[in-house]
């Protein structure tokens, strides 16, 4: 054969690689035919004498007969490429799959969209009329989605909109499985989630555990002592003349207990009258909130607010609550101020009540992209590790977040040092790897830029929109709404007709979205619920859209830069200096080239901030935003860093040297995390 090696072929032997086979074949079908059986061999056969030709082919060929394959495939010069390239193989694919398996297992957990945006809460009454009724609702909301896109907003909360007498404006829920015919129909809703979904946005929802309406069908059947529902209320003995069965106050004044004529006994109402309150000690009561949970998820609503947590269970022994002024005559007694609230708030058995309806959600979320997020409502006040409860454990979730309403308190003293004690006090106490929040108003406080003064709206909107963990605006903050005033005939609060001090409505004035008739809030008839506030034609979202320096235009621009930059998203926060003035703290994460100062002058009068001593710190400083957009794009010193009262500034600098790694009680993050630059990647760390 060929290179010198020779093969004997056998009698008749057939070489299939000769390139006139097909040819030969034809030819030989005729000589077949013509010749008879005996000349009927193949043409392609060569019969030979084995001793006496000796056939020799060249090169290798195509269609070589397994003989010859074989005879060159063990030949060290095809043998070893053909090994080499095959393990090359195995080590490529073994290299690939590690390679994967390591980038899986190092990275970090991609935050969900709860964390990326800020909540959004939307007053349904007050945000937009698409009926000319006075009163917004779902249609309206519906109309007004852009407003969320333009802002980069992706999380929206709405306020009840269950059928409801209306008595604390859908608080007090008839059916929690209808809409109020105030707010549309079903389909309105149905109508409105599917936009919101298409448009990537989500719908947070309240939900109210804690109470019904006296209308609900289940209170009616309660008190007539229906066999399967006479417990689903928390009924005590008593009669209409005899004292109460004991000293507990509502939330919003006098005794929790009203007599009812037709059960002959009293209910519990930890709120209005017309607020009974749910018997969870009653396993039919769990069963059925669960199903009304269900029902909602099964729409597909995104997540809910859990309304008045901490009132879901109270101690059945019913004993009185110790009063704050032991000397104080307890007759006297009508403020839930004047009780120390042990036995009617935060019991035992509560937060297994919220294990359950976590659970209950978290299979609903086991679709990709559709986590459905819980967050707890609990006023806990100086009881701060309360609140941190409704984290869970490390081993049983519960909210993604409880509410943080301590800065709530900003306005108290407008300071560097109060704000650096506000922020200190939930991250110092929030459980290792939670997410915090941010609240500084809602519809039961005062609006911030009333209570703090319209000077500071801009520097608390950048503190809410740079700190670590996700921030809440309520409706009108975005462009600095401010408390209305409303007189003794336009009060339409219930806490405000017990007393006029304690009335919500100030801070729950139809949103203001242009310079038109009401605001832009209901442009058909004259009609609006609560008084628009007289500031509407210079304050509106119309306006403020124009104006590039605006209220509007920072809070779209902080929320952008928030959403695109790696250490605002969920780097280190650390504190870096607070006086009597200037709050400062940076914004970094490890690997990445660019860190953020924030440097916020809460104080009265302008104010100068060193820090020289601070020498992760380049000496030069560029201000990438300031709320006085003539400082813009200015350079300063790191030992000399002006402020005016009111002022807020965003600056961007560049270094590799970190502040976290040598001022750990300075710093706090969540879910540390690392950035590879050479493959631009998170990674664990």
């Amino acid at each position: 054969y060929s290179f010198g090696t020779a093969m004997e072929l056998g009698e008749c032997t057939r070489n299939p690689g000769y390139q006139e086979a097909d040819r030969e074949a034809d030819r030989a079908a005729d000589i077949t035919t013509t010749n008879g059986p005996e000349e009927s061999r193949d043409s392609t056969g060569v019969c030979l004498d084995s001793d006496a030709v000796e056939y020799t082919q060249i090169k290798p060929f195509a269609g070589m007969p397994k003989e010859v394959l074989l005879l060159y495939s063990s030949q060290a010069r095809y043998r070893v490429p053909r090994e080499i390239l095959f393990w090359l193989t195995v080590a490529c694919t073994l290299a690939l799959v590690a390679l994967s398996i390591t980038v899986i297992a190092l990275s970090p957990r991609c935050l969900s969209w709860w964390q990326v945006s800020p909540v959004y809460q939307v007053y349904l009454r007050s945000f937009k009329d698409s009926d000319g009724d006075g009163v917004g609702d779902l249609q309206g909301l519906q109309e007004q989605l852009h407003h969320f896109q333009y802002l980069n907003i992706k999380s929206v909360w709405i306020t009840p909109f269950y059928r409801s007498p209306m008595r604390d404006f859908g608080y007090d829920v008839e059916d929690f499985k209808a809409i109020d015919p105030l707010f549309g129909t079903m389909h309105n809703f149905e109508e409105l989630l599917a936009e919101m979904h298409s448009k990537g946005l989500k719908l947070i929802m309240d939900f109210i555990p804690n109470h019904t309406s006296d209308k609900h069908r289940w209170f009616n059947l309660s008190r007539t002592r229906d066999e399967h529902y006479k417990d689903y209320y928390v009924w005590a003995d008593c009669n209409a003349t005899a004292p109460k069965p004991n000293n507990w106050v509502s939330v919003f004044g006098n005794s929790s207990w009203t007599y009812d004529e037709v059960r002959g006994q009293c209910y519990l109402h930890q709120f209005l009258k017309e607020q009974p309150d749910l018997n969870f000690r009653n396993p039919h009561v769990r069963k059925e909130m669960i199903d009304i949970l269900h029902f909602w998820l099964g729409k597909g609503v995104d997540g809910f607010r859990m309304d008045a947590v901490k009132h879901l269970l109270e101690a059945t022994h019913l004993r009185d609550e110790p009063q704050v002024d032991p000397n104080k005559p307890p007759d006297s007694v009508t403020s839930e101020w004047d009780l120390h609230h042990d036995y009617t708030t935060s019991q035992l058995g509560l937060h297994d009540l919220l294990r359950e309806w976590r659970a209950e959600m978290d299979k609903f979320s086991r679709e990709p992209g559709r986590y459905r997020f819980m967050v707890t409502e609990s006023y806990d006040y100086h009881e701060v590790d309360k609140t941190m409860m409704y984290y869970g454990t490390t081993l049983v979730k519960e909210s993604d977040f409880p509410f943080n309403f301590y800065l709530l308190d900003l306005p108290q003293n407008t300071s560097g040092l109060w704000v650096q004690h506000l922020v200190h006090l939930w991250m110092s106490n929030m459980p290792r790897g939670q997410w915090p929040n941010w609240v500084v108003g809602n519809h039961d406080k005062p609006r911030i830029t009333s209570s703090a003064g319209r000077r500071y709206i801009h520097v608390i909107n950048m503190l809410l929109l740079t700190l670590q963990g996700t921030a809440t605006t309520y409706y009108g903050e975005e462009i600095g709404m401010e408390n209305i005033n409303v007189t003794q005939s336009q009060i339409q609060d219930p806490a405000g007709k017990y007393n006029a001090s304690a009335s919500r409505d100030p801070q729950r004035s139809p949103m203001q979205w242009s310079g038109d008739m009401n605001a832009g809030f209901n442009n058909k008839t004259n009609i609006t619920w609560l008084p628009v506030h007289p500031d509407y034609s210079r304050v509106n979202v119309e306006a403020q859209k124009k104006e590039e320096g605006s209220l509007l235009a920072q809070y779209r621009f902080l929320n952008t830069l928030r959403q695109s930059e790696l250490p605002l998203q969920r780097g280190w926060f650390c504190f870096v200096h607070a006086d009597i003035n200037v709050f400062s703290y940076l914004r970094e994460l490890d690997g990445l080239d660019r860190a953020f100062l924030i440097v916020l002058n809460f104080g009265k009068e302008s104010a100068v901030t060193d820090l020289s001593t601070v020498s992760e710190l380049p000496d030069q400083l560029m201000v990438l935003m300031s709320t006085d957009r003539e400082n813009d794009g200015k350079v300063l010193h790191k030992s000399r860093i002006l402020t005016a009262a009111g002022e807020g500034l965003v600056i961007q600098y560049s270094t590799y040297t970190r502040f976290n790694p040598s001022h750990p009680m300075q710093c706090y993050v969540s879910e540390k995390a690392c950035y590879l630059a050479a493959i631009d990647i998170l990674y664990k760390c």
